[in-house]
């Protein structure tokens, strides 16, 4: 409705004469006449579904329709002795029609296709929340497989250690079910659970080797739960399927004062293992993905592999906890 008076007031009123004629809004009233089929009948019916040639010859048969009414009925009623003795010819006369209904129909469809667009980035969003929830509920069971068969091997042998790895994997689960439901979590969780991982991850080695794990975080900062653990978990993984002894896993985290968060995960392997592997699998792929659809243009994956040594350097640009 506002449109139409906007419109009409452009259409209607001439400021050196500012008196509003009857015969205006009439015809006003069959150029909306004609913009209101196009805009309700011809759009959803043709336009929308790709039947522009159809679609063409409705709003031709239209336009013509607007051209007839104006000029052999609207003018004889008003200007019988004027303009309603001739025809100055269709486009003529279409030339007075056009602007109003490219308005009134431009308006509409300029409306449709911002609420399309609405509706659009509202179904990317859905499905990229769908997707980031799909990769999480990956690691639960990717973290199980590899961690239960150890809690079994001790329980066995009813070493005494076990109830030190329940209670550090009841941490870990704990964390993983009830406090990374949310998209970001606070950074100084996400490092206390990932410490709870080096532990009871360092059960399986032992005296085969040495685990080190440092942390120089701030609060004040959060960071999309479980990303960190992929590169850890990868780091015992491989380490422990292809040696027996003298194991090196060295992990560091820091945080400068921009919020530039930098993971250094290093582990040591032997040359004769599958060094193709050590770059494949579900959990990295299923990390890089979750970093791409939740850090575009703000994290860097550096992998390198040198002589006996694997080493994983991810730099994230943290959101402030106050933002989030």
């Amino acid at each position: 409705m506002c449109l139409h008076l906007l419109v009409f007031i452009f259409y209607a009123i001439d400021w050196n004469s500012p008196e509003i004629e009857p015969f205006e809004l009439v015809f006003f009233a069959n150029y909306a006449l004609m913009a209101f089929v196009v805009n309700y009948i011809l759009l959803p019916r043709f336009l929308y579904p790709k039947a522009y040639k159809h679609f063409g010859i409705a709003l031709l048969l239209v336009l013509g329709v607007a051209v007839l009414l104006e000029e052999f009925v609207l003018e004889s009623v008003y200007f019988p002795d004027t303009r309603g003795q001739e025809f100055p010819g269709f486009f003529y006369t279409l030339l007075d029609i056009l602007p109003v209904m490219v308005a009134l129909v431009g308006a509409k469809f300029a409306w449709e296709a911002l609420l399309k667009q609405q509706e659009v980035e509202e179904l990317q969003t859905a499905i990229k929340e769908s997707e980031l929830h799909y990769l999480k509920s990956q690691i639960n069971p990717h973290f199980l497989f590899n961690n239960m068969n150890n809690l079994y091997a001790y329980a066995i042998e009813q070493s005494p250690r076990t109830p030190e790895i329940i209670l550090e994997l009841s941490s870990v689960l704990r964390y993983m079910l009830y406090d990374c439901k949310a998209e970001y979590v606070p950074l100084e969780k996400e490092v206390e659970h990932l410490e709870h991982f080096v532990n009871i991850s360092a059960l399986q080695i032992e005296d085969r080797g040495t685990v080190t794990f440092n942390a120089n975080v701030d609060s004040g900062y959060c960071i999309a739960p479980l990303i960190l653990v992929v590169f850890v978990e990868n780091a015992f993984k491989h380490s422990t399927a292809s040696q027996s002894e003298a194991i090196v896993i060295d992990i560091a985290i820091k945080i400068d004062a921009r919020g530039n968060l930098q993971l250094i995960c290093s582990n040591s392997f032997e040359q004769q293992s599958n060094t193709n592997d050590l770059s494949s699998g579900i959990g990295l792929k299923n990390v890089q993905k979750r970093l791409q659809l939740l850090y575009p243009n703000a994290h860097d994956l550096e992998v390198k592999i040198e002589e006996n040594r694997y080493t994983v350097v991810l730099s994230l640009k943290l959101h402030q906890l106050s933002a989030v």
